[in-house]
């Protein structure tokens, strides 16, 4: 079994590198069936919660990762383990390196023209076996209208990736990739907010050791107190109670 039932969702249980295993496997059959992967942790799990329509995605993706130190605990809690938090950078470092290995392309969909900028420059120092098919900055608006949903889907089949990341901040990413999969001529599209600003250096990752001692949120919080605040005093508290409920019931 590959992943566990934690609070309605079914979620990667195996190690990062097992899931960019069966991801590359995905990629190497050439199938062009768009599949995708979304991370799961305490704040999009309150958020889903009212929102059917990200629920409804989360529970439509192919690889749902714990992105999250509070999953992990969940999973020990309920007695369905895991073996480690996995986030989105995880995925994204897991899948080009395998892509730099034997080829691939790669198209990048959102934040800034200034942030894609910088990816167009460093991605060929890291990845230099890994071809750039495109990238596109959408208007930051809270939905798009049919013109401008036509006009990134053209943009992305015109590029023929291989890979479609995209960062456009959850739950907004989620909705659109799984709206429009089988539009989109991919074979895997990862939905991986933040990771964008991470790779490039605009936002610093907190340090290794926060990193695996499940503490990474605590420097980002003292960096960005305005936006993660809710993530840990509304969204993380909404979800342990309800673990601990299902904990009780002896449910999941």
């Amino acid at each position: 079994m590959t992943t566990q039932r934690i609070l309605h969702y079914n979620v990667e249980s195996e190690p990062a590198q097992s899931v960019v295993y069966r991801i590359s496997a995905h990629l190497d059959s050439q199938d062009r069936t768009c599949a995708w992967m979304a991370c799961l942790n305490p704040h999009s799990y309150a958020v889903a919660k009212t929102d059917a329509e990200f629920n409804a995605a989360l529970q439509n993706a192919d690889w749902l990762v714990p992105d999250g130190i509070g999953i992990v605990l969940a999973g020990r809690l309920l007695n369905r383990p895991m073996t480690q938090r996995i986030t989105g950078f995880d995925i994204f470092d897991g899948v080009m390196k395998d892509l730099d290995r034997r080829g691939g392309s790669v198209f990048f969909l959102g934040s800034t023209e200034e942030t894609l900028a910088k990816i167009r420059q460093k991605l060929p120092q890291d990845f230099p076996n890994v071809s750039l098919a495109g990238t596109l900055s959408p208007p930051f608006k809270p939905s798009y209208d049919a013109s401008e949903i036509e006009m990134m889907v053209e943009a992305i089949a015109l590029a023929k990736a291989d890979v479609l990341w995209v960062g456009m901040t959850a739950p907004k990413q989620e909705k659109w990739i799984c709206d429009l999969r089988d539009r989109l001529d991919v074979s895997f599209v990862g939905a991986i907010g933040a990771v964008f600003d991470f790779y490039v250096g605009n936002v610093k990752r907190s340090h290794p050791i926060f990193q695996k001692t499940g503490f990474e949120w605590l420097p980002r919080l003292l960096q960005q107190p305005k936006r993660l605040w809710r993530r840990m005093f509304v969204s993380a508290p909404i979800f342990m109670w309800d673990v601990l409920s299902a904990r009780r019931r002896g449910s999941n």
